[in-house]
């Protein structure tokens, strides 16, 4: 059996190991990296493989959690479809957008946490500046959080600091030691179990109350009536996406019964499949918008002439006393935040880190061709590439920060409009510096952080807001 891994080689800078990068510029679309893994460059190969179903690999198991899968470890495709067909509308576009209770959480963290934190960060003006990482990484885990479990049981991770910063450093104690557990997990385990530990001890408590804390949430909610919602209980309040699942399950399991792919799984192990999806949904949907946010207001406080430019596009839509957050469909729609947006995905993804498929029974064919000169300047952070450019559809075909086919990130109409209500709440208010960027290089690694894990800005009130 052979693995495929795809990349862009000609495109992003931020995707491969060096090695890998330049053995494509040498040797072509297709090399062999090691004896059962091949890795393919190039928008053609990605079709053929990511929406062409190819199976995931073995590898993706090391995602499973509570000893069940989750919709991003299922190696199967009519058991990954099923899955996904739970959730896939309330994280649809036009659900998003039309969602009253997205609405009203929204409002309620951006406008009711990030805002007045950031206004009294303004008014202090402390020459050493704010720490943004962590307030980005407190911002995206509320809001996931919330549209995942509700205002009541998401996290406060804005207003609740001391816990914020406990649990990030949890996760982020992690992030060094992966490489172990991720790449070569059964040589790992077989040696942890004979006392020869690859890893710190600390990486497995972290771990075990991470999954404790989400555990426990999940617990709070099951067995309470989330499909309907009391008379008194307001729109931030509901669970939308837990709700999502509860009935998914239910569907399925008056459906199919124990014929279901999932009966051994999602329905005989409702509880833990729950926990799982709800676990992996919080942990990569806070870090990915997170890691994204902090590069798009690095850039953005290393040009005041972008901020002023942004502030005049979005002042139409937002004004500085604005008890509300702008429609999102009209958000949405502005060309140049969504410049900033895409650029800054395009030049740091995330998620960089290959992802594996295996090749289908019997086997399979592809070529394709190196497409040079998509993204002229590829390393150079340009949103106006994205602006009236008549290289528009090639650009798209070659941006890849979500994926395609039905593997794509579920969670990236919920992702772009997240950042852009973000920018929008902080460029409308605010003029930033950058203050401290040492170690801002991007990591490489599965999922790609600064190297210091932080930056610090200077947050100044704009002048229609002074």
């Amino acid at each position: 059996m052979l693995y495929l891994t795809v990349v862009e080689a000609s495109s992003a800078a931020l995707v491969l190991p060096f090695f890998e990068l330049d053995a494509h510029r040498r040797l072509g679309n297709v090399v062999r990296v090691s004896p059962d893994t091949i890795s393919v460059d190039g928008v053609d190969a990605m079709r053929i493989i990511y929406q062409g179903g190819f199976p995931k690999a073995p590898w993706y198991r090391i995602f499973d959690n509570y000893g069940v899968p989750c919709m991003f470890s299922t190696l199967e495709s009519k058991a990954h479809s099923k899955r996904k067909r739970m959730m896939s509308n309330v994280y649809s576009k036009s659900y998003i957008m039309s969602s009253e209770a997205a609405k009203a959480q929204s409002n309620a963290i951006m406008l009711g946490r990030l805002l007045p934190i950031l206004r009294e960060e303004a008014i202090k003006s402390s020459p050493g500046g704010v720490e943004v990482q962590s307030l980005f990484m407190a911002t995206t885990m509320d809001m996931i959080s919330t549209y995942v479990f509700g205002l009541d049981h998401g996290t406060n991770f804005l207003q609740d600091k001391a816990y914020r910063d406990h649990w990030l450093d949890l996760y982020l104690c992690r992030h060094h030691h992966h490489f172990w557990p991720q790449e070569l997990p059964q040589v790992t385990s077989m040696l942890k179990q004979i006392g020869l530990r690859l890893y710190p001890a600390f990486v497995d408590k972290a771990n075990d109350e991470l999954r404790a804390w989400n555990k426990s949430i999940c617990d709070k909610i099951i067995g309470t009536d989330v499909n309907t919602p009391s008379q008194d209980k307001t729109a931030a309040q509901t669970a939308v996406v837990f709700t999502a699942m509860q009935q998914g399950i239910d569907k399925e399991e008056k459906a199919e019964g124990t014929k279901s792919i999932l009966y051994s799984t999602t329905i005989q192990k409702r509880d833990a499949s729950i926990a799982s999806e709800v676990l992996d949904q919080v942990l990569a949907g806070h870090e990915t918008a997170g890691i994204v946010l902090t590069y798009a207001a690095w850039h953005l406080s290393g040009s005041p002439e972008l901020q002023k430019l942004l502030r005049h596009e979005l002042s139409p839509l937002i004004s500085t006393d604005t008890q509300s957050l702008p429609n999102t469909k009209l958000l949405d729609a502005l060309p140049l935040l969504n410049a900033i947006v895409m650029e800054t995905l395009r030049l740091h993804a995330p998620i960089p880190g290959p992802q594996p498929r295996e090749t289908p029974y019997p086997g399979c064919h592809i070529e394709g061709h190196f497409v040079p000169g998509v993204f002229p300047n590829a390393k150079v952070w340009n949103p106006n590439r994205w602006l009236g450019s008549g290289n528009q559809e090639e650009m798209k075909r070659h941006f890849w920060a979500f994926g395609s086919g039905g593997r794509m990130c579920i969670g990236s109409n919920f992702a772009l409009l997240e950042m852009k209500l973000v920018l929008a709440v902080i460029y409308a208010n605010f003029t930033t510096t950058v203050v401290d960027d040492v170690g801002i290089e991007q990591t490489d690694g599965y999922s790609a952080r600064p190297a210091a894990d932080q930056l610090y800005l200077g947050f100044k009130l704009s002048p229609k807001a002074e």
